[in-house]
């Protein structure tokens, strides 16, 4: 896969992105990641998004030590991570309750931990996951500066921000945000409504789409809004003689649009990588969009 810029600001990714957002504990074992990585790498995906919490708090080791072992170049990887959600677990017995944090003390902790577990000096993007109503946002955007200028993080980007909340952290930053991860399919289209898109793209940022085939809705899914998608989709794919899920995904694709995969399900990951070849035509676009907004 050809790498593209994220935004204006940079830096270069893989079009389609592998997160670990849906991995839960008793997933993480180093035969199943080192699969998913090496068909990742085999597929030309080289970017990775990881967070502090994810996998109950062990991803970014078992893919650190991975990583590790097969030798691979760290300057061939483009890493992400972020911290903001805590979540209660057995390693960690001071959170009581999940919330959210992100406060400096907590960044720079959550920066510190990210790299000893991945082996890496730095991460490519740090992100703040949900935003925080409680945390001084004058002392976060000091130590993301901090973080920036000591070569720890390379850029910084968010998780679920309102268009508010884009603007808000913006105004304390000296550093541009590079990325907003947002929900984003053909059975939830809220970003058009609410702003999420257009602001993304004033800033000269792609949508990095979250859960782009809807948590696997739009192949198995048996509610009303999933069923009409679906035979939309069926009769578009005979059309490109392609899979559903790889229609669905080129439709992100044709916005501009860069799928962040969740799925550990090896077909379904490829799917997604044989969107990029198919060139949705703007009619089927648009008759796409309709049909998942039931005409509206």
């Amino acid at each position: 896969m050809e790498k593209i810029y994220l935004s204006d600001s940079g830096p270069k990714v893989s079009p389609a992105v592998y997160g670990f957002y849906r991995w839960e504990e008793k997933d993480v074992t180093v035969s199943k990641m080192e699969q998913i990585v090496n068909l990742c790498l085999e597929l030309g995906i080289n970017t990775f998004d990881h967070a502090d919490i994810y996998g109950g708090y062990q991803c970014e080791e078992t893919f650190g030590t991975i990583i590790k072992n097969k030798g691979v170049k760290r300057e061939s990887l483009v890493l992400f991570s972020k911290c903001g959600i805590n979540l209660p677990h057995a390693s960690h017995p001071e959170v009581r309750v999940k919330h959210y944090d992100t406060s400096a003390q907590h960044i720079v902790q959550s920066v510190e931990r990210s790299l000893k577990k991945l082996h890496t000096e730095y991460l490519d993007i740090f992100l703040l996951n949900q935003l925080d109503p409680l945390s001084n946002l004058e002392e976060t955007a000091v130590a993301l500066q901090k973080l920036k200028e000591s070569g720890k993080i390379k850029y910084v980007g968010v998780v679920n921000f309102s268009v508010f909340q884009h603007q808000l952290l913006s105004s304390y930053l000296r550093l541009p945000l590079v990325t907003n991860h947002i929900e984003l399919n053909l059975l939830n289209t809220t970003a058009f409504d609410n702003g999420q898109i257009d602001y993304i793209k004033q800033r000269y940022m792609r949508p990095l789409a979250t859960a782009p085939l809807a948590d696997g809705r739009i192949a198995v899914g048996t509610d009303t809004d999933a069923v009409r998608v679906r035979k939309k989709l069926e009769v578009l794919a005979q059309q490109y003689n392609a899979d559903i899920e790889s229609v669905a995904v080129a439709w992100l694709v044709k916005l501009g649009a860069l799928p962040l995969i969740g799925t550990s399900n090896e077909q379904r990951i490829r799917n997604i990588v044989k969107a990029f070849d198919i060139d949705l035509e703007r009619q089927d676009w648009y008759d796409l969009y309709a049909t998942s907004r039931n005409g509206l």
